[in-house]
């Protein structure tokens, strides 16, 4: 796909905040509206913009304790059944598949130390098919954006 100077002024400032008025692009690059929203139909249509959405602050909701598990299976045949139930877990926010040591990575908020202690225990190593896991707290994090335009 290409895009030009105009395509990604418009990206960055979506990418900035989604909810960018249409109208104040459009004055920034010098055309219409009209434009602006065709521009971005193309780059809908193109898969390039993959869709908009609302981020919410974990921490407010009191989920103080990120983590990035790392489990390992009996057999990579049961990957999908391992990923169908870790799909019902709602402290999972991300999952791959992984090349390595681990079949499944993944990332998970909860409360504290303690709801996490409780994940591990109860609800990911009871999965059928799962091995063992290890887990990773994360400590802070610095970074965390999308890939550059």
């Amino acid at each position: 796909m290409k895009i030009d100077g105009i395509d990604k002024i418009i990206i960055k400032s979506l990418v900035t905040d989604a909810r960018t008025p249409i109208l104040s692009i459009a004055r920034e690059v010098g055309v219409s509206g009209a434009a602006i929203h065709q521009r971005l139909r193309k780059l809908e249509k193109s898969k390039l913009i993959d869709g908009y959405r609302m981020v919410i602050n974990p921490k407010i909701l009191g989920y103080s304790t990120t983590a990035f598990i790392g489990v390992f299976l009996d057999s990579s045949s049961l990957y999908s059944s391992a990923i169908k139930r870790l799909k019902e877990i709602p402290e999972i926010i991300e999952s791959h598949y992984t090349t390595g040591n681990y079949a499944i990575f993944i990332k998970v908020l909860c409360k504290n130390n303690e709801d996490l202690m409780h994940l591990l225990n109860k609800d990911i190593q009871n999965i059928k098919g799962v091995s063992r896991t290890e887990t990773f707290i994360s400590l802070d994090q610095q970074i965390d954006r999308q890939i550059s335009i």
